[in-house]
């Protein structure tokens, strides 16, 4: 059995499941969210816990229990806490501004960057345009947001300008050895 696939999933105040025709439906205070259980999968709600339980031991199912444990812990994370990834923008000049909808990076390029942000993703900017906190309920679509927004200027590697998770290790190199 899959280590991560038996773990029961703890269910808190507020939140329903639905478990429908192979359709995950998790309802809490933040929101929606439903995805498709794979068929050979069976989810099922005992004692305040959700549990995840496969038909046989063939290898596509095995792969795929310790997923859907993984993408319903998620859900129930989502909808009653919320995701929030930090992003820290380095470089003198560097900044990003809040315009309605939209958010606008100032990344040393000749013109600035108009980013819209994916509907269930939501921005705070903090520290005078240095820091951007993304917050959501859908992981995946917060930390895919959030990666191609590091994407518009990674991190340089002489000098670390550019677009940073918070907390990121950077590693900079040595730059020109000055000489004769």
């Amino acid at each position: 059995m899959s280590r991560i696939g038996r773990k029961p999933i703890p269910v808190p105040d507020g939140v329903k499941i639905n478990f429908n025709d192979g359709l995950a439906l998790v309802e809490g205070g933040k929101g929606k969210l439903s995805w498709n259980i794979p068929p050979g999968i069976i989810a099922k709600i005992e004692e305040d816990n959700i549990l995840v339980e496969r038909d046989n031991d063939e290898k596509r199912l095995k792969a795929l229990h310790g997923l859907t444990r993984s993408l319903l812990s998620n859900m129930v994370t989502g909808v009653s806490e919320g995701f929030k990834i930090t992003l820290e923008i380095v470089g003198v000049g560097y900044r990003v501004e809040d315009k309605g909808k939209d958010i606008v990076f100032s990344l040393g390029y000749s013109n600035p960057i108009d980013y819209s942000l994916p509907q269930g993703v939501s921005s705070t900017i903090e520290e005078r345009g240095t820091r951007l906190i993304l917050e959501g309920i859908d992981k995946q679509l917060v930390g895919e947001t959030a990666a191609r927004i590091r994407k518009l200027r990674p991190p340089d590697a002489y000098k670390g300008k550019g677009v940073r998770y918070a907390g990121e290790i950077l590693r900079l190199k040595a730059g020109k050895a000055g000489g004769k």
